[in-house]
């Protein structure tokens, strides 16, 4: 567990999780969803080289969430203060939770379950689809439309497909009707890993760091449009720096 899930200001629902204050805020306000948890975390410093790139996706999110007041927001993705000031600014409340940290971390723990357990005849599932049923047992534990916006960033593209799956169903359990998803793709292998952060409105810093986990699958648009079809509408950017930013409104 790293630092970030050690700090907290006061009792949560689990670990890796965190949650920035509510701050003040102005337009039209919904009725509170169920608690996502009340910790705070902290912020991170830079790991690595940073560059910045504009971001037509992010100007369509806050167009989509422009006058929605108390919202709620989930960060899937490295809690960077830069991204959760950026909207407590806005008003909402922004529970931060590093999945492919903790998928890394589960998936050493099963390796070495699996070594202790060589030969002992057990029935644990050991298939991706059972390695994913058991990570959600203990990750993303929300209460069902607890979230107007998920920030997904490009955590797909390292899952496993049964995980991935299994991400993109618990997050549209979480997320109200007419909540949005802001995700990222890559158009071919990565040659490294990176981190992404809010700049601005208009540009995101994208921030290369060790590498946690390997690209798993590279998504093609008729599998993008499978794994959300549950999802009403998909708007999609294509970036130079083969990015493609989407949004999926449910």
């Amino acid at each position: 567990m790293d630092l970030l899930n050690k700090l907290r200001l006061s009792a949560g629902n689990g670990p890796n999780r965190s949650v920035a204050p509510m701050a003040a805020a102005g337009g039209r306000s919904r009725p509170a969803p169920g608690n996502p948890g009340p910790v705070a975390g902290t912020a991170r410093t830079c790991e690595s080289q940073e560059l910045t790139r504009v971001s037509n996706g992010l100007k369509e999110l806050l167009w989509n969430l422009e006058g929605l007041g108390r919202g709620t927001l989930l960060d899937l993705g490295a809690a960077w203060q830069t991204t959760l000031g950026f909207f407590i600014e806005r008003g909402f409340r922004v529970s931060s939770e590093d999945i492919l940290r903790s998928w890394k971390d589960f998936l050493a723990k099963e390796e070495a379950s699996l070594r202790e357990s060589a030969g002992s005849g057990d029935n644990v599932d050991r298939t991706p689809a059972g390695r994913a049923a058991r990570f959600m047992e203990s990750n993303l534990e929300y209460s069902p439309a607890s979230f107007d916006a998920v920030l997904l960033w490009d955590l797909l593209d390292y899952l496993e497909p049964s995980m991935a799956k299994l991400t993109v169903a618990r997050v549209t359990e979480l997320l109200r009707q007419g909540g949005v998803v802001f995700a990222l793709f890559h158009s071919k292998k990565p040659e490294g890993f990176q981190r992404y952060r809010i700049a601005d409105s208009n540009s995101l810093q994208v921030v290369t760091a060790p590498v946690l986990c390997p690209a798993q699958r590279i998504y093609q648009n008729r599998e993008i449009q499978d794994l959300f079809g549950r999802y009403r509408t998909m708007k999609s950017f294509v970036g130079r720096d083969q990015l493609r930013e989407t949004l999926f409104i449910k």
